[in-house]
């Protein structure tokens, strides 16, 4: 067997890293060779389940690994200052979970590293490579569809848990054109989960640059299309165009409507292996972009980086009542302190 031209290594052992680790059995030419925590049984266990090298210091495992790739699987509060350690030790690429920030500050620092780094940084926003929504993509981008005019997502945890996965899986749908404007509004602070704080639930009309509009809910006010005993099985986005419309429901079904008639699936009891082969895509996509500056995949982080920004944006016309153009909008570091205030 030839040896792997790629090797992996991954910062944070908890629950959603196994996704990661599973991942590389599906990635061509690449494999997870080391783990570091903090907490020396969910390294140990990682390393034992799944053979890697266990690390305590991730300054250390990358020194010594010397991965290609370091998948940043850690809590949002965290995030910043190791995607600046994997920058700062030459790593060429990095998958780091999402939202990138928790706070202001953090987005703020991230933009800076953004504009100096040479480390090519992507966001599990992995069902963007899901093979129904990829179908209700490709069929928006044959044009037989005509035009989008009008997009909608929703999700029922809050915009930190889901909303941005929302946010990305809607502009994936709309050639990722940029937001030009935000209108939102939020409530509630009750059910805010410190390690992914934000409100029990937002609603943001937006205007893209290319003119075309949308809708975003995240949170208690948004349809449940799953099993109304959960809160994460309802995760959806449509688009409505010229000629037909595309719906993609992460939990449920998906739909294509058109001049030839109509399309549709079920997800059933696809889920879980669906979204191993879709984080499997997205760590393909970053590392294809390695070997092709032009490959840029859809979750870069200058992309996640604007909509994290669209989110701050919802944050302040919530408190300003008002439309805000993102063309001016620069946050205030104590932003989600000032909100959080107000909702309280």
């Amino acid at each position: 067997m030839s040896t792997p031209r790629y090797k992996a290594a991954l910062i944070g052992c908890g629950n959603r890293s196994r996704m990661h680790v599973r991942s590389y059995e599906h990635v061509q030419d690449a494999v997870m060779t080391a783990c570091c925590d903090l907490i020396e049984e969910r390294r140990t266990g990682h390393a034992g389940e799944y053979g890697l090298t266990p690390y305590a210091d991730a300054a250390q495992m990358i020194e010594r690994e010397r991965p290609d790739i370091v998948h940043v699987v850690t809590q949002p509060a965290d995030r910043a200052p190791l995607m600046h350690l994997v920058a700062e030790l030459g790593v060429a690429a990095a998958v780091v979970e999402k939202p990138l920030a928790a706070r202001v500050t953090d987005w703020r620092s991230l933009v800076e590293l953004e504009r100096g780094c040479s480390t090519r940084f992507t966001v599990s926003h992995q069902f963007r490579w899901h093979v129904d929504l990829t179908r209700c993509r490709a069929a928006l981008e044959s044009g037989r569809l005509g035009a989008v005019k009008f997009l909608e997502t929703s999700c029922g945890m809050n915009i930190s848990n889901q909303g941005t996965h929302a946010l990305n899986y809607m502009m994936s749908l709309n050639r990722d054109s940029r937001v030009k404007m935000v209108f939102g509004a939020a409530s509630g602070m009750s059910g805010s989960d410190p390690t992914h704080p934000a409100p029990d639930t937002s609603v943001g009309y937006l205007l893209f640059e290319n003119g075309v509009r949308g809708m975003w809910n995240a949170g208690t006010t948004a349809p449940l299309i799953g099993d109304p005993d959960t809160t994460y099985q309802h995760v959806r986005v449509a688009a409505y165009a010229e000629r037909g419309r595309v719906l993609y429901e992460e939990f449920r079904d998906w739909e294509i409507v058109g001049p030839d008639g109509i399309e549709r699936g079920n997800v059933g009891d696809t889920w879980a292996a669906n979204n191993v082969l879709a984080q499997a895509a997205l760590s393909r996509a970053t590392l294809d972009w390695l070997e092709d500056p032009a490959a840029l995949p859809g979750t870069n982080l200058n992309q996640s980086l604007h909509e994290y920004r669209t989110v701050l944006a919802l944050y302040a016309s919530t408190l300003q009542r008002r439309p805000v153009e993102m063309a001016s909008f620069e946050p205030d570091d104590d932003l989600f302190e000032q909100l959080t205030a107000a909702l309280s």
